[in-house]
């Protein structure tokens, strides 16, 4: 079994590649490959055929699924990318911690 830092509906920043710096919703986490699709970043050109009569085919733009590693989560609260940190609390739940602000989320 293998985790991935980011949860789906998280704010991520790229750290490297042609999108590095920009900013994104995360859309959908693969954790078993360790990739994930981030909205508006990665964008590739998909070629459609038309499947059915009357579907029209054509040229998609599509989010192409990058590493994981790839990406920092931007703190919801100070709005920096930051790493995260885990605590437990006293009822045995546990929570994510921003590193540079000390808030949970």
């Amino acid at each position: 079994m293998s985790k991935v830092h980011v949860k789906t509906g998280d704010t991520v920043v790229v750290l490297s590649g042609k999108d590095k710096g920009k900013q994104g919703k995360v859309l959908e986490v693969s954790p078993k490959e360790q990739k994930i699709i981030v909205e508006g970043i990665s964008v590739a050109t998909k070629h459609v055929k038309p499947r059915q009569a009357g579907q029209p085919g054509g040229i998609l733009k599509v989010e192409a699924p990058m590493h994981a590693c790839k990406v920092m989560l931007v703190c919801p609260k100070c709005g920096k990318p930051t790493r995260l940190a885990h605590k437990v609390l006293a009822d045995g739940s546990k929570t994510r911690l921003c590193k540079k602000c000390g808030e949970t989320f």
